[in-house]
């Protein structure tokens, strides 16, 4: 096994120099200012195994480490099973935790860079900076529900009955990530061996090679000379239909509710008191309201834009694949 290494750190950078996507919501004069404003200390980790185990005792106030470049790989060891998540440039990490480790299920987690990787701190000034600026707040809260998306995704990709429809779904997946047209495919740029790939769809390393040979053989996943990937079949098509007439929607159980007493006279005076002040703060909050509905229709309007621009890479992926099946 390589030794551990650790993080060098670099001279501190402007937080959207080094992730310009985070101030898509901004206006331009804002923009600016935060450009200004946001600094973040920026380490350097080498590829191999990172030793993410001395942020343990990290203030737990910072946000988190902010990917800027490059792939790292986060294993979750469960006995003799180890679990991957791949994590690349825009995505938020939190080496460290508030309630300390769990007791009643152990894991343990393993950090590898499959790249040079570069990491920003989003500490605790950061974040009391970022209180000014709510658009950068709402991309961060974006990226981490896009990341569990992700995840549950990897999770429905790991219960296929067929490994190599696991494996065909899981590029194709990785590939909206990160990949590339290119003239006789889609080029994932990602050196994944057969063990990582194994982990991330949750297979063994001799099952996943015998499916990459026939899907190869299929013309449908090639690896490269340089390790990478290349995708030359077709994406898995759209499913048709309502979901829900594939998986039922499960009913959720609830006791019944417990019949209260009428209320006393004191408690009712209570009640209108609790009543007159949450009237006069509902008011306060509508005044409120108002005045960011023109900020909010703002920011829906570049919102719309960036989904609009997402869907576009996607379709051009797809029309690369067809063109090429």
């Amino acid at each position: 096994m390589t030794p551990a290494r650790r993080p060098t750190h670099d001279a501190a950078g402007s937080l959207l120099e080094l992730d310009p996507e985070l101030g898509c919501l901004l206006a331009p004069e804002r923009r600016a200012r935060a450009a200004r404003e946001l600094r973040v200390r920026v380490s350097a980790i080498e590829t191999g195994e990172w030793d993410a185990s001395r942020l343990e005792e990290a203030d737990p106030a910072h946000v988190g480490l902010l990917v800027v470049e490059g792939v790292l790989a986060r294993e979750v060891v469960l006995h003799t099973t180890v679990s991957t998540e791949l994590l690349g440039p825009g995505d938020i990490v939190r080496p460290w935790r508030i309630e300390g480790t769990p007791q009643l299920l152990p894991v343990h987690a393993r950090w590898n860079a499959l790249a040079p990787v570069r990491v920003g701190l989003l500490d605790r000034r950061v974040a009391v900076q970022l209180g000014g600026y709510p658009e950068i707040g709402a991309v961060i809260v974006d990226r981490l529900s896009e990341r569990a998306q992700r995840l549950a995704v990897t999770q429905a990709i790991s219960q296929l009955n067929k490994v190599d429809e696991r494996l065909v779904a899981l590029f194709w997946h990785l590939a909206e990530r990160w990949g590339r047209v290119a003239p006789d495919g889609v080029a994932l740029p990602l050196a994944l061996s057969h063990r990582l790939i194994g982990e991330l769809v949750g297979a063994r390393r001799p099952t996943v090679s015998t499916a990459l040979a026939e899907l190869a053989r299929g013309d449908r996943i090639v690896r490269r000379d340089d390790g990478t990937w290349l995708l030359t079949g077709e994406a898995p098509p759209s499913m048709d239909g309502d979901a829900s007439e594939v998986v039922r929607q499960r009913r959720r159980l609830m006791p019944e509710e417990t019949p209260t007493l009428p209320p006393t006279a004191a408690r009712l005076q209570e009640l209108r008191a609790s009543l007159n002040a949450a009237q006069e703060t509902a008011a306060q909050r509508s005044r409120d309201f108002e005045a960011l509905q023109l900020e909010t229709s703002q920011l829906r309007e570049r919102t719309v834009a960036l989904r609009r621009e997402r869907a576009e890479r996607v379709e051009q992926l797809r029309s690369a694949a067809r063109r090429r099946g």
